[in-house]
């Protein structure tokens, strides 16, 4: 009988340490994969989650890839998560990165759900070389040093404490390019708002952070050094904000650092937590007072802050504007949605209390033209406002002005991971973890600001040729429909006819 070859001991040895050096070679040649991998993800700057979690941040782009692949095997992959959909956050990234922003097959949005708003294409649509450009829009008249930007897109309140100084930095730099304001948010001016030389919104919170006397009042001495600062365009004062009507910012005191507790005036290390409303205003009349103050102290336009609750009270603050004369009015109003964000709130308030802006808006845009004070009080629309058709609805709405903060806070790098409050957002966005912000380079990530803020107001003009004008703020309510309960649509002209005159 012939023996096998391959039964022979000797044979069966030389194979084996054949396949011993085989998987001691891929090993080491996987080592040194990871190795390398790991030094191009440290010292790269375009990605942030692959530099704070070197190699294995780069399973997030290979599930991201796969799942348009697995899409026909899972639901819930576009529309349907919360806060925002991976369909709106996708929109955003590709914008800051500058990728093409052209989907295929069709879309994923659902057309026939109740409240849904489409535009109304016009049968002679805009060319693109017929496309003009948007002209200034004063705010503040009555005022020493009035504000006329041209830019109908800007960022919104964000605080120095609940941002990273490297995001505040890659905004504010951003802004600069771009051409917009960025708001400081109620904690107050750090210098990392000014280092990119962007126009200025400073917000004067409940707890006055940044013109805070030690009592907790304000600093009128302090007041007028800002009004001397010529980045400062403006001054929000803000009564509440959508996330958490009726209460006061929340910073947790394991990010109240040692710079944040003296631009703030607080101490360090202790929550940051201000007051539900601000102390000395107790009504209309203390209200238009402080405005006319501020104003007066720094000469420049000084507006309210808040998300509406009860319509009527509209109407009252409307009767008092005019008892007095609109020379004391709010120079703006920003009005924000009650589905907006914040770094922390409580879950009672940011889930059941205000109105969402989809209602609000129309509401007082409706309230002021019938009072005849439109043109005199600017509406700046607040309220996850992220994308082309939110802007365009809300300038066919009326609003002369669009802030978004969250729509920005993707633009550097936000994966809504939702950790704003434990200070360790993986991102570096919103942690004072050293180790964290090294993920987020100001640098680059300024350029996906700017990209962002361009690529939204393109996507604008896109609507608004297609509906037949040649600048979006030519944009109005017969340009936009809304899906009714029936499920047919209603122009938005008609769902919302303007008010009579007071």
């Amino acid at each position: 009988m012939t023996e096998n070859p391959w039964m022979n001991s000797g044979t069966l040895l030389i194979v084996a340490q054949w396949l011993l050096g085989l998987f001691v070679l891929l090993l080491i040649g996987g080592i040194i994969s990871v190795v390398v991998m790991y030094i191009i993800d440290r010292t790269q700057t375009k990605h942030t989650i692959r530099r704070n979690f070197p190699v294995m941040g780069r399973f997030r782009y290979l599930f991201e890839s796969l799942g348009e692949f697995f899409r026909q095997y899972f639901f819930a992959m576009d529309r349907e998560e919360m806060p925002f959909n991976r369909a709106q956050r996708s929109w955003v990234y590709r914008a800051a990165k500058n990728a093409d922003r052209n989907l295929a097959f069709g879309s994923t949005r659902d057309l026939t759900k109740t409240g849904t708003i489409i535009f109304a294409n016009a049968p002679y649509p805009r060319l693109t070389e017929e496309k003009t450009q948007p002209e200034p829009v004063e705010i503040g008249p009555y005022c020493k040093q009035p504000y006329a930007p041209v830019s109908y897109f800007h960022i919104s309140g964000m605080s120095y404490g609940a941002l990273s100084p490297v995001a505040v930095q890659a905004l504010s730099r951003g802004a600069k390019i771009a051409g917009c304001w960025m708001n400081t948010g109620e904690g107050g001016l750090s210098p990392y708002h000014l280092e990119g030389g962007a126009d200025i919104v400073f917000q004067i919170g409940t707890a006055k952070y940044g013109v805070r006397t030690k009592d907790g009042g304000l600093n009128e001495m302090r007041l007028q050094e800002l009004g001397e600062n010529k980045l400062i365009k403006m001054f929000e004062l803000k009564l509440s904000q959508g996330a958490k009507p009726g209460k006061g910012g929340i910073l947790p005191g394991l990010k109240v650092n040692k710079e944040i507790a003296e631009i703030r005036g607080i101490p360090e290390g202790e929550d940051s937590i201000s007051p539900n409303r601000h102390p000395e205003i107790k009504c209309d009349d203390d209200l238009l007072d402080m405005i006319e103050k501020i104003r007066s102290i720094t000469g420049k336009p000084t507006g309210i802050k808040f998300v509406m609750g009860d319509p009527d009270w509209i109407d009252e603050l409307i009767d008092c504007i005019k008892k007095r004369g609109e020379e004391y009015a709010p120079d703006f109003i920003t009005l924000d949605s009650a589905d907006g964000g914040t770094g922390s709130a409580p879950q009672p308030l940011m889930d059941y209390v205000g109105l969402k802006l989809t209602e609000s808006l129309p509401i007082l845009i409706d309230k002021l033209r019938a009072a005849g004070l439109k043109d005199r009080i600017r509406i700046i629309a607040s309220g996850k406002m992220i994308s082309p058709s939110d802007v365009a609805w809300a300038i066919a709405m009326g609003a002369d002005f669009i802030v978004s903060a969250r729509g920005f806070m993707f633009s550097i790098g936000c994966i809504q991971a939702m950790q704003c409050n434990k200070n360790t957002c993986p991102t570096g966005v919103t942690t004072h973890d050293k180790k964290l912000q090294k993920g987020l380079n100001p640098k680059d990530k300024c350029e996906r600001v700017a990209n962002y803020h361009k690529y939204l107001e393109y996507g604008v003009n896109i609507i608004a040729h297609s509906c037949g004008v040649s600048d979006p703020r030519q944009l109005n309510r017969r340009h936009a429909r809304i899906i009714q309960a029936t499920g047919e649509s209603v122009s938005l002209a008609e769902r919302y006819p303007p008010q009579a005159p007071r």
